[in-house]
């Protein structure tokens, strides 16, 4: 599968260095082309291609937004997601980071299904800090991970298969509603990160006997 990652700030670098070291096809892109994060890749031995936006998405099979939610609207209007499986990673997160800017009867991905509703959404990755990528997914002897919503089943098939390519232990979960809950689990992990003082080397974990 080609995926191409619409950001190249830390999520989106790091999403790239995670993929990078799968068999599927990586292109970065932002405002600048991603060449820069190509280039920097290419250093530490990983293959992206760098692409403009409007380019990345129509080569892709799956698009990564690793943006902030708010800079979404701008990036849907530049490209053409029909039938493109469009996983969104954001937690819309207000500036002082005090609130969900999106909560209660919506979310960031559900209203991203309404910006491009030929696109198939899945929500995904919203709740592993940037730092964890490109590392060991293994903690304490648990897996990372991520949680997977879309009403598209086969989009969310395919997103798990993703993320378990990539080393996660991707979880089933459920409808693109579901997102209403993933998105405050996300808000909470960053509240124990930074406001709690637990730092960025953690993650949710949901088990099962």
């Amino acid at each position: 599968m080609n995926i191409a990652i619409i950001g190249t700030g830390n999520i989106g670098s790091g999403l790239a260095r995670t993929f990078a070291k799968t068999r599927h096809g990586v292109v970065v892109a932002d405002r600048k082309g991603g060449q820069a994060l190509a280039d920097t890749l290419k250093g530490e031995g990983l293959t992206v291609q760098a692409a403009s936006i409007a380019e990345a998405v129509a080569q892709a099979d799956a698009i990564i937004f690793a943006v902030p939610y708010g800079a979404v609207a701008a990036i849907a209007a530049e490209a053409d997601f029909e039938g493109k499986i469009v996983i969104d990673v954001t937690n819309p997160i207000t500036e002082d980071f005090s609130a969900l800017s999106v909560s209660g009867e919506s979310s960031a991905a559900e209203e991203i299904a309404k910006l491009l509703p030929a696109a198939r959404v899945v929500k995904a990755f919203n709740t592993v800090f940037a730092g964890l990528y490109g590392g060991s997914f293994t903690f304490g002897g648990h897996t990372l991970q991520t949680f997977v919503a879309s009403d598209d089943e086969a989009a969310r098939d395919a997103v798990i298969s993703l993320a378990k390519d990539a080393g996660f232990d991707a979880r089933n979960a459920g409808g693109l509603k579901n997102a209403r809950y993933l998105e405050p689990l996300g808000f909470m992990n960053i509240q124990f990160g930074y406001m709690l003082g637990q730092g960025t080397e953690i993650a949710p974990l949901w088990l099962a006997r």
